[in-house]
């Protein structure tokens, strides 16, 4: 069994309109959002080896870091051939994110790599732009994960690019 050495890098403070929550069901994404967030997901894996997920729920139960690091094993982000996942958590109604890279891209990265994403993806939530902080920080995290594990011809999806959502 792998150890899991990731980097998190967490915030707490993004700014939601409420038009997007509701008191019992996350309705952060409506289905065109949904889908260009999948999309963008698509987009950065299409020419890396490398996975990445992102998950949405209501709440954090308990610490952010402590949570996200549950999600990633529960989503077997820790489970990648290369070591190369990337999650990006978000606790809708708390107003919490982390983002959390997997040891084999973490090992690699420059210092601050991870600050730097959490600060482009905070830029667009703070003005409202969800989806728009949510697509950059996933093609930012692409674009890294294509420059340390590129394609291989026999590279297979080893997690879903679909949004994982828990309503909590």
């Amino acid at each position: 069994m792998t150890t899991l050495k990731c980097r998190i890098t967490e915030n707490d403070y993004f700014c939601i309109s409420k038009k997007h929550i509701m008191s019992n069901a996350i309705t952060i994404l409506n289905r065109e959002e949904d889908r260009r967030v999948v999309e963008a997901i698509k987009q950065a894996e299409l020419n890396t080896s490398g996975e990445i997920k992102v998950h949405i729920e209501n709440r954090c139960r308990g610490n952010v870091e402590k949570r996200s690091l549950v999600v990633f094993k529960h989503l077997k982000l820790n489970e990648t051939q290369l070591h190369n996942g990337v999650l990006i958590y978000l606790a809708i109604k708390d107003h919490k994110f982390a983002i959390l890279g997997d040891e084999g891209i973490n090992n690699v990265v420059e210092d601050g790599f991870w600050n730097d994403v959490k600060d482009l993806m905070l830029s667009h939530f703070k003005e409202g732009r969800f989806v728009e902080g949510l697509e950059q920080g996933i093609m930012r995290c692409g674009e890294k994960l294509k420059t340390y594990f590129p394609y291989q011809s026999d590279d297979i999806n080893e997690i879903p690019d679909d949004i994982s959502y828990e309503n909590n």
